[in-house]
């Protein structure tokens, strides 16, 4: 069995539910399923294989229900209902996250971004998750996101993001298993963190400093103008004072 989770948006229709951490919990470990909605007033309450099982106030839309000493019992579909306080009226609810639960063994994969972990937006970024069996399927998880999985290929475990946005950023864990029977699964690799940088917009800058310079520049040329001008018109008014004067004197 593989572990699936559903991608959901963000936004008012639906309860978002995801595992921490995510991918195939261990055995006798832990692991955390938060569900969120933006919405007050209400609680969440979780199922598991459509029974009722936990249920939790929000704390800034975010109700988190921690599971430990984990047993196999505690695996299957996972649903998360936002209920209003006083009726029980469900406003809003998750889709399916399946969890699975198994006994993980070593080695675990190693993960690898490339060129580096921290990227401007628009730059094309490798994911790889390598590991020693070749016959291997591998899994990339985005942590806190629900349902962002990629399975490699098993002949190359890589990823390529030809354009990484915003949205690619976060810390990446890669885990693999081999498929028989039972399937064997493998520690998840350590958690890798993408940073995705947004340059600022420079074009509306240097068009305002350029605007501005020019408008000075029109500035003192017209203020310079204008003082030739009136120089020009005192000099002639000065010569013109000048050989009045002389007319109404005559010879010596």
């Amino acid at each position: 069995m593989v572990p699936m989770t559903h991608v959901l948006s963000f936004g008012d229709s639906n309860v978002i539910i995801y595992l921490q951490p995510p991918g195939v919990t261990p055995l006798g470990g832990s692991a955390i399923i938060h569900c969120e909605y933006q919405h007050y007033g209400g609680t969440f309450v979780l199922y598991r294989s459509g029974k009722k099982i936990l249920t939790l106030k929000p704390h800034g839309g975010r109700a988190e229900f921690l599971i430990s000493n984990v047993t196999r019992s505690f695996a299957g579909p996972y649903t998360c209902h936002y209920v209003h306080g006083d009726n029980g009226t469900i406003l809003a609810r998750s889709n399916t996250l399946e969890v699975l639960v198994e006994e993980l063994q070593g080695p675990r994969p190693v993960l690898s971004i490339l060129p580096e972990h921290e990227v401007t937006a628009g730059s094309a970024v490798l994911l790889r998750c390598t590991f020693w069996n070749d016959s291997a399927t591998c899994f990339l998880y985005l942590e806190g996101r629900a349902g962002t999985r990629y399975e490699f290929p098993s002949t190359e475990a890589t990823l390529q993001l030809s354009q990484v946005e915003p949205g690619n950023g976060g810390r990446y864990t890669c885990q693999c298993f081999i498929k028989q029977t039972p399937p064997i699964w493998f520690i998840p690799s350590e958690f890798l963190e993408l940073v995705v940088r947004v340059m600022p917009e420079l074009t509306s800058t240097v068009w305002l400093v350029v605007a501005d310079y020019t408008r000075g520049n029109t500035v003192r040329l017209a203020v310079g103008a204008a003082i030739l001008v009136l120089l020009g018109l005192i000099v002639a008014e000065a010569l013109h004072s000048h050989r009045s004067t002389a007319s109404h004197l005559g010879p010596l």
